[in-house]
Parts: structure tokens; C-alpha cells; sequence
């Protein structure tokens, strides 16, 4: 979910590292962050939109999404140095970012289109330094107030036809946010191609990487779950777009099959770009496997699995009830519940999930196979599938992270430790 997931993009590591198990958690001041690896090579660093790697209007979340929740000044942008961001409202029109203090601004209409404005407004800054930038919009997202521009409805068909793992409890509710969601991909769709376009025009096309990610999916109504939810292990809430543009060096229409985790964007980036990887990141970096498109080559490392996790019942709480781990490969996927469930999925053959595999005695040794390669994983993060409140001491009344999966940790507050840069 969204929280732990940006934690995951910003620095690289896994939330048995930085404590981000929940939303709304404050990110430890001696992170060192994808911006603070940059600048230290001399980049412009610049975030624009949503945050959520503080905790904003904490603990009057009862006032949300409606009111500006600040993050301050200092560490707590993790190095990134111009600011239009808000922490996680959601005000799709006329919304608002802060900037330097607790004021704020709002942007002119639909969230898109204000904070393309602020991009380029950082990128169009008078410098010869290179920068990075992250625009970072809040939908395609559930919001209680207007979710898109009415052009951006036009067109849709009246009727949407739903995928086959969707079932009839939500049949209602999903096309409502397939609609919805829609509209919202073709608000992103216009930013990215206005963003690509001012590229051009200024002449920084040739020379910039352009990535396209997200921090989670949503669940579409697929399994019986509520469309608008997220924190489960199929593939529609974790499976994200990976798109990447970089000309000259990634070959137009280059498609790899390789496995990506959220900790792996900013190794990966720092490959591409020639920056020193700081030491403190977990994720790998694949920049070979985007530069030479083949699976198969010698220089571009691979991953065989990923560790899947999800810590709570709710987004902003530790409350028991929903704790599972899994691990995905490239063919199939495998979940352990902590209240017993297990789940096995084939997904070359099974790509909506449809058939558990689990209890098939034609599957047992594969099972085994996977189940062993969670707990290798787990190992490496010291990870435990154990009840979500056993986690409650990770975080101080402030919900600042005091402690992670190796002991207690230093002051939140502490400064980094700089000679880590690499």
C-alpha cells in the first residue's frame, strides 16, 4: 500500500528496514533517500505532488481529505529540494501543495494539469546542473469528492465488460470504478504526453530518463474484494506499471520479463544515470537488463523471486486480522496467511488467479519449492509472520520509527550517516 511502497521507491530498502509497515508513519530523518544520492552528484532534486511519507494532519486524520497536511521543512523531505507537495489529501480540483512553510497554494483546476505546471516550472529553473524530478499525482485513486475532468468520461462505453475473476457481489460497484479509474488513466495519459512534449520542446528529451511507476494497483472488484482495495497479494493490487524511456540507450519497444520490486526503481536509476548506489539500499540495481533487452545476457543480474507483505487490517493502524507473506516469481505466486490460509497460483497457466493449487497433491513439491524460498527471503530481511500489533513498538507516539526487524535504532531525528553515499 501506499506508505511502506514509497518508502520502498525513495530509498531503496524494505519496510523491515525502514519501519514503514502502516500508512501515515514519519520516515526517519537519517534515510538516505534517491535525492540525497542525486544531489550529492550535483542534481537539482524537486518533488511534486503527493507525499505520504509523513504523518500530515496526524492524529486529526478524521479531518482529512479536506485540510493541508504539512510536511515540514529539513529531513523530513528526505533531501529533496524544491517542494510543491502535500502529504496525502485528496482534493482532485482546485487542490492544494505547500511550499517553503505551513501555507499552502492552490492549483488551478484538475490535478493533472497543476502539478505539470510546477514541473516545469522546477525544470524550466535557469541551470546547467541535470535533475531529478518526481511528479507524483494522487490518482487514479479513490476520492470522496469529483475523481476526473468530465471530457476525460467522453467516449467511455456505456457498459464495461468486467474480467472473469470478477464475481456478482461487486459487479455494481466495479464498473463504477472501472469508469472512474479510466477517466483518471486518461487524465494521467495527457500529463505524460504534455510532459513528453515539453521535453522535446526545450530540448532535454535525448538526454533525460523517463520512468512510469505506481506504488500499488487496486483490487477491481477481482476475488470478491471491494474495488477500491488494495493490501492483498493478487496481482491486480501488486502488479504495477514499469515503463522507461531513455533514448539512445533503452531500444524503443524493448520488453523484459525480469522480476522488478519496488526497492529495485532507485538502484536502477542510479545505474542508468552513472550515480554511485548509496550503501544503505537493499534493492538491485537492473539497469543492464533495460540496456540490453534480453533476459539472457551475462551483465544484467536477475532476481528469482520477490518478497511480498502485508502488515495490518487497516491502512493507518496496527490492528490484527490481515497479516499474510508471499513471494512471486516469474510463472507463479504463493501466499501464507498467519490465520492458516495458503495460497498457490500457476500464473502461466492461471493468470487470473482463479485456481488455488495449494492443497493439489500434483503440487506439493512445488509448494515446498516456493514456501522455502519465502522463508529464504524472510531470512534476509528478518522477517516473522507474527500478529500485526507485535509491531506497535516500532513506532513512538509521534509515529516516528524508533526501531526496525534488527533492534532498536538510533534517535529518528539522528542525521544521516553521509560517508554511506557510496
Amino acid at each position: 500500500m501506499c506508505t511502506p511502497a514509497r518508502a520502498m521507491l525513495v530509498t531503496g530498502r524494505h519496510p523491515q528496514s525502514t519501519g514503514h509497515l502502516i500508512n501515515t508513519t514519519r520516515t526517519r530523518h537519517d534515510e538516505i533517500s534517491i535525492a540525497d544520492a542525486f544531489a550529492h552528484q550535483g542534481y537539482r532534486t524537486g518533488w511534486v505532488g503527493k507525499w505520504h511519507l509523513h504523518t500530515g494532519l496526524w492524529p486529526a486524520l478524521d479531518r482529512m481529505p479536506m485540510q493541508p497536511d504539512w510536511v515540514p521543512e529539513g529531513r523530513d523531505r528526505l533531501g529533496f529540494q524544491y517542494w510543491r507537495a502535500y502529504n496525502q489529501h485528496m482534493v482532485f480540483f482546485d487542490g492544494f501543495v505547500h511550499k517553503g512553510d505551513w501555507n499552502y497554494e492552490r492549483w488551478n483546476g484538475y490535478e493533472t494539469d497543476g502539478l505539470l505546471d510546477y514541473a516545469f516550472e522546477f525544470i524550466d529553473e535557469p541551470s546547467d546542473d541535470p535533475f531529478l524530478l518526481f511528479l507524483s499525482p494522487h490518482p487514479p485513486h479513490y476520492t470522496p469528492a469529483e475523481f476526473a475532468p468530465a471530457e476525460c468520461y467522453e467516449g467511455l462505453p456505456d457498459q464495461l465488460a468486467l474480467p472473469d475473476n470478477v464475481g456478482s457481489r461487486w459487479a455494481t460497484e466495479t464498473r463504477e470504478m472501472y469508469r472512474h479509474y479510466l477517466a483518471m488513466i486518461r487524465a494521467i495519459d495527457k500529463m505524460i504526453g504534455r510532459m513528453l512534449d515539453h521535453l522535446d520542446e526545450t530540448g532535454l528529451a535525448d538526454n533525460t530518463i523517463v520512468l512510469l511507476a505506481s506504488d500499488h494497483g487496486t483490487m477491481g472488484g477481482a476475488h470478491d474484494v471491494h474495488p477500491w482495495l488494495k493490501k492483498h497479494s493478487y496481482e491486480e493490487a501488486i502488479h504495477i506499471p514499469g515503463i522507461v524511456r531513455f533514448p539512445d540507450v533503452i531500444e524503443p519497444g524493448t520488453s523484459v520479463d525480469d522480476l522488478f520490486g519496488m526497492p529495485d526503481f532507485f538502484p536502477t536509476l542510479c545505474g542508468l544515470a552513472g550515480v554511485p548506489i548509496p550503501q544503505t539500499v537493499e534493492g538491485h540495481d537492473l539497469s543492464a537488463v533495460l540496456r540490453h533487452g534480453s533476459v539472457g545476457s551475462s551483465t544484467a543480474p536477475t532476481q528469482e523471486a520477490l518478497l511480498l507483505m502485508n502488515f495490518s487490517k487497516y491502512y493507518d493502524w496496527f490492528v490484527d486480522g490481515a497479516e499474510w507473506r508471499g513471494v512471486r516469481t516469474k510463472t507463479g505466486s504463493y501466499t501464507e496467511w498467519l490465520d492458516g490460509q495458503v495460497q498457490l497460483f500457476d500464473l502461466s497457466e492461471d493468470p487470473l488467479q482463479q485456481r488455488n493449487l495449494a492443497d493439489d497433491p500434483g503440487y506439493a513439491a512445488h509448494r515446498a519449492e516456493m514456501a522455502g524460498a519465502l522463508r529464504d527471503l524472510q531470512a534476509i530481511r528478518g522477517d516473522a509472520l507474527v500478529p500485526c500489533t507485535e509491531w506497535k513498538p516500532w513506532l513512538d507516539e509521534q509515529r516516528r520509527v524508533v526501531r526496525n526487524a534488527f533492534g532498536e535504532l538510533s534517535h529518528p531525528e539522528s542525521p544521516p550517516d553521509w560517508s554511506l553515499l557510496g
